[in-house]
């Protein structure tokens, strides 16, 4: 049997980086849970109303700076 020695401080540590990894994956997963599923209906109805998304992403704010 291995046995691996570290301090209180750095297993606390370790323990609280996991703990909170965890709840994030957790609030992500109950996020797109929330989500409510879209139909192939809603998404025709959506395009007919809004068209089609563009392909390219065209910038919404840019700012350009002197240095």
């Amino acid at each position: 049997m291995m046995q691996i020695a570290i301090n209180k401080e750095e297993f606390k540590k370790i323990i609280k980086e996991a703990v909170k990894e965890a709840v994030e994956e957790e609030k992500v997963e109950n996020f797109l849970k929330s989500i409510p599923p879209v139909s192939k209906q809603e998404i025709e109805k959506i395009n007919e109303l809004y068209g089609k998304p563009a392909k390219k992403k065209e910038p919404v704010y840019s700012e350009e700076m002197e240095v």
